[in-house]
């Protein structure tokens, strides 16, 4: 995955890929205080935490045992706390169950490994531990190329009837009709063969682009829908902290999950 990784090497990840470097101005930063009291409630108290896809460190004073981690060495200047270069497809350099904590905000959607990406999150998160999941959920097709954002005198015929297309296939009822049917048939397969789901997370691989950034999510490779994630965490053992009964779990759209290694 050559491309892959000099793709991300590139990025500006301070004004274009990734804006920012305050904390506190990212959305993501609620769900991370509201798991430090969590943390704390479980007389966690100095929790030894591990971001996967830490990009530019934005998070990292979150917490005061921090250790980020991702696959570009130009990321390591943003860094004044641990940061490791891993390699892609590779196990991560930690001990079984080493963290309290193991975090990852918009990036699953991008690792081509996902399944060994996965396990290894789920290997070095502490018994008792919790781990918070949230990448871009259900990323669309039409990212790669730009369909939104590019102009229709950038397309052929066929590129501007699948542009003027998106709208409905963004639409909400439209998508329900799809999404839910989908999850009904996968439930009742996990209530039947929950092993089915141990080994594998069901998604939809993209092609992502890693030529021209036309927009947010045009470098994924993976679709993922959240039920297909709990399904796929359930059956690896882990609670579904925010999501307890199987309806919400089932009716799930898009935010993080919170999970408990048992």
């Amino acid at each position: 995955m050559k491309d892959y990784v000099e793709f991300y090497e590139k990025q500006d990840r301070e004004n274009v890929y990734s804006a920012g470097l305050e904390a506190e101005k990212h959305t993501f930063f609620r769900v991370l205080n509201n798991i430090k009291k969590l943390l704390k409630e479980n007389n966690i108290t100095n929790p030894e935490v591990l971001e996967i896809g830490a990009g530019n460190g934005r998070f990292q004073d979150v917490f005061d045992d921090y250790t980020g981690i991702d696959i570009t060495e130009n990321s390591r200047k943003y860094f004044h706390k641990k940061y490791v270069v891993i390699e892609d497809g590779k196990p991560y350099p930690f001990k079984d169950e080493e963290f309290d904590l193991v975090f990852t905000n918009a990036v699953f959607e991008h690792i081509p490994n996902i399944n060994l990406t996965l396990k290894e999150m789920i290997r070095v998160a502490k018994r008792g531990g919790y781990i918070v999941f949230n990448p871009a959920w259900q990323c669309r097709p039409w990212a790669a190329d730009g369909y939104p954002v590019r102009p229709y005198s950038d397309f052929n015929f066929f590129g501007k009837i699948y542009k003027a297309t998106i709208p409905i296939g963004e639409n909400l009822l439209f998508r329900l009709s799809h999404v839910m049917p989908k999850r009904l048939f996968f439930l009742i397969l996990f209530l039947f063969n929950k092993k089915f789901f141990k080994n594998k997370l069901i998604y939809i691989k993209l092609k992502a682009n890693y030529e021209i950034f036309w927009m947010s999510d045009s470098d994924a490779c993976n679709s993922i829908d959240p039920f297909m994630a709990i399904l796929y965490f359930r059956a690896n053992n882990l609670e579904i902290v925010n999501y307890p009964t199987l309806l919400k779990q089932f009716l799930i759209r898009t935010n993080e999950i919170i999970l408990r290694k048992k």
